[in-house]
């Protein structure tokens, strides 16, 4: 039987059993698509990636994400945890890499076995929402609601997520209806509790459009936040600033984010999102069979 290599790692935590959990997948070069989603099915794991041989001379791997329902262009904590994992097992020295992606070529630091800093894609902001709505489709009430003046709004890095403010008292009893988020246009959407005097957002992030009910830490999403912060003037204009994430507790997966984002007159021209990376478990899978 053949078989390939895999590795499972918790990403965004210093300590096994919390942060994302994460598969990577070496070896599968001669995979179709479809394969690798049986394979992302069977670990059945928000995410799981791909490491393949790069297409283009400036990058050191090219890698191929999906959730167990479908592949993305790019997601954070695969990124992170393929890079990291890359260089732990010799195929890429610690340092700058470049990651091949379906968002284009991310550069990633790995600045020593155990964390890495991923530079996000091409700041978007997407369509605005009406907060009435995505109030409904995550269960909360009017006076949940953290932003009378700003607008909730789809943003991201190279993988859009709509982004609500919410009271920190509310998050505990967030939840989005995977009916009324498909009504309401709303594939994956970050509820999350600001803290100005620190610059630390509360998240969780919810993907009923990609059969994630929740994930415990979306680098991604994390990336988006920083561009809607810039955009509503909740962090400056211009410059760089910092700012935190923690999501996962109500999941009993507590992870941590640190970001920055660099704007230039009121919009965000670039994010960057840092974690940890920590071994699990690693061994063999068989190759499911070629379906034409």
């Amino acid at each position: 039987m053949s078989t390939l290599a895999y590795e499972i790692v918790d990403v965004f935590t210093d300590r096994p059993f919390a942060g994302n959990p994460l598969a990577v997948v070496f070896g599968a070069e001669a995979l179709a698509g479809d394969q690798m989603q049986a394979l992302a099915r069977e670990f059945n794991l928000s995410e799981t990636v791909f490491v393949l041989p790069p297409t283009e001379i400036e990058a050191t791997y090219r890698a191929r994400i999906f959730t167990p329902e479908t592949e993305l262009p790019f997601a954070g904590h695969p990124s992170v945890g393929a890079a990291v994992v890359s260089v732990r097992r010799g195929l890429a020295a610690s340092g700058h890499l470049v990651q091949e992606c379906g968002a284009g070529l991310l550069p990633i630091v790995v600045s020593d076995k155990d964390s890495a800093t991923l530079t996000g894609g091409t700041p978007t902001l997407g369509d605005a929402f009406d907060p009435a709505v995505l109030l409904d489709v995550t269960g909360l009430a009017g006076d949940d609601f953290a932003g009378p003046k700003t607008t909730p709004s789809a943003a991201g890095c190279g993988l859009e997520f709509v982004f609500l403010p919410v009271e920190r008292r509310a998050l505990v009893r967030a939840w989005a209806d995977p009916a009324r988020a498909a009504a309401a246009g709303v594939s994956q959407i970050d509820v999350f509790a600001w803290d100005s005097d620190t610059n630390t957002a509360f998240s969780r992030v919810f993907c009923p459009g990609v059969s994630v009910p929740e994930d415990p830490a979306t680098g991604s999403a994390a990336l988006g936040l920083g561009v809607w912060l810039v955009a509503n003037g909740w962090l400056p204009g211009d410059g760089t600033s910092a700012y935190t994430v923690h999501q996962g507790f109500e999941m009993h997966r507590p992870s941590l984010l640190t970001c920055t984002v660099t704007a230039s007159k009121g919009v965000a021209t670039s994010a960057t999102v840092s974690g940890h990376v920590v071994p699990v478990a690693k061994g063999e899978i068989a190759v499911p069979p070629f379906v034409g």
